[in-house]
């Protein structure tokens, strides 16, 4: 979208999650739309906006930690209008707005759309507050100003959650879960291709749940179907499916269609029963034995991401202990891990069993180290074999071009490092040997010729 030079000028600050960029973007779309400058400067911003997450607490301190650095702008810099969006403004509201006078504007999670109208009552003189009640999801603004480099895309297919586990803020700062209408996601798809978007990252709370709310049932399967038929998307990624909501259609459309990569992130937080219950999970370890032979056996080269919480209230050793002895059963290719944050306003909050930060900074690396010896032995295996690959970018202090396989997604996973005679560009998608493998990324040489090409109608 053409952003038309004015006197004013925006520095739009994204922080947190996939799912909060989206709403970012949509709101750059809407500004750019009432012609403001977009520019990365601080002091050149005549208007500030931040897009805050306080997920976890680390996430909270730096949202906190950006708009007092704002603040600075705001007070001493050539910037006249500062706006905190997002997360924070649904959880302390009045406490920003008591103990930040720099702030000019706040809007909730609930209403993005209102950005324009924001900025400008702000630059009138008012102080507004933005924080609309949840509502059923009827269309999504397809226009946005994409922050991902311009080859791959986020696909919010739903917002809010249902579960209510008992560490999790979410359902209380995103409301309940509401599917996008499969027409309007099928429409902004269409136009990110048009972008030049060749990567659908579909993203929601729980992805796999997308339309029991909207058409009686889970149609994730269709939506895929529908996604596959967009001239220009050739790789289509799922991530957040939690697996005790994964069904048969789901697991056939991931085979059927070779646009939809061979990954899945299922996150688990935990693997040991009386832990999953105080969390509030829906799912037992016998449970995801099964989903994770099921998928491996339907689907032998699929790559499985999860993530863990470590350090939960009530966790004994034994508990964490049978947790990396799961780790080796389980193999997965991709991890991730937190330590527990107790978050006010949560039932785990006031549970007793709380546990230091100094333990749960040691199980957490216990479990990286256990997974760091199964990630080098995945990527091993994977030594001689030819991958697409989808590339990134160069970098000159290697000579290398950079990108990932079908196996990794962007910012979470691993690189593959590219040597190459010819001149690649950012977005091919090229088939590489693998030639050495560490504990997390892969080394490989471009092959002649690009990756297979696949003709969809």
């Amino acid at each position: 979208m053409e952003i038309i030079n004015t006197s004013k000028k925006i520095l739009f600050v994204s922080l947190g999650c996939d799912k909060n960029r989206v709403d970012s973007e949509r709101m750059l779309g809407m500004l750019a739309q009432g012609s403001y400058t977009l520019t990365d400067d601080e002091e050149d911003a005549d208007i500030i906006i931040v897009n805050t997450c306080c997920f976890i607490d680390e996430a909270k301190e730096e949202s906190i930690r950006t708009v007092l650095d704002m603040a600075d702008y705001r007070r001493d810099g050539k910037c006249r209008t500062l706006i905190v969006a997002g997360c924070m403004p649904e959880r302390y509201r009045q406490e920003i707005l008591e103990e930040i006078p720099e702030v000019d504007a706040i809007i909730g999670t609930h209403s993005y759309t209102s950005i324009l109208e924001a900025v400008q009552a702000a630059e009138k003189g008012e102080r507004p507050s933005y924080l609309g009640s949840p509502e059923a999801l009827t269309a999504v603004e397809p226009a946005r100003v994409l922050t991902t480099g311009g080859f791959f895309a986020y696909l919010k297919i739903a917002e809010g959650c249902d579960r209510h586990c008992t560490y999790c803020v979410i359902p209380s700062l995103r409301g309940p879960y509401r599917s996008v209408p499969k027409e309007s996601l099928l429409e902004e798809a269409a136009s990110l291709a048009e972008q030049g978007v060749k990567e659908l990252i579909l993203v929601a709370q729980d992805t796999a749940c997308y339309g029991k709310d909207l058409y009686g049932g889970k149609k994730l399967h269709e939506l895929l179907t529908g996604l596959c038929r967009i001239r220009g998307i050739e790789w289509i990624r799922i991530l957040y499916c939690y697996p005790e909501e994964i069904y048969p259609e789901l697991i056939d459309v991931i085979k059927r269609e070779p646009k939809i990569c061979h990954y899945l992130d299922i996150p688990i937080q935990h693997s040991e029963d009386a832990v999953l219950r105080r969390m509030g999970r829906r799912t037992t370890r016998a449970g995801l034995i099964r989903t994770i032979t099921m998928l491996r056996k339907a689907i032998p080269d699929i790559v499985l991401r999860t993530t863990l919480i470590t350090g939960f209230p009530g966790e004994t050793e034994e508990q964490h202990q049978a947790l990396c002895s799961f780790l080796d059963e389980a193999r997965f290719e991709r991890l991730g891990v937190f330590t527990y944050s107790r978050e006010e306003g949560t039932p785990a909050y006031r549970m007793h069993g709380q546990i230091s930060q100094d333990v749960k900074e040691s199980r957490r690396e216990e479990l990286l180290q256990r997974q760091q010896a199964i990630s080098r032995e995945v990527g091993e295996s994977l030594i001689g074999q030819i991958k697409e690959v989808f590339v990134e970018g160069f970098s000159p202090e290697e000579q290398v071009w950079v990108g990932r396989t079908r196996g990794d997604a962007p910012d979470v996973d691993g690189l593959i490092f590219v040597h190459s005679s010819e001149e690649l560009h950012s977005g091919d998608i090229i088939s590489v040997r693998i030639t050495e493998a560490g504990e997390y990324d892969l080394i490989g040489d471009y092959e002649d010729g690009s990756a297979e090409e696949y003709e969809f109608t």
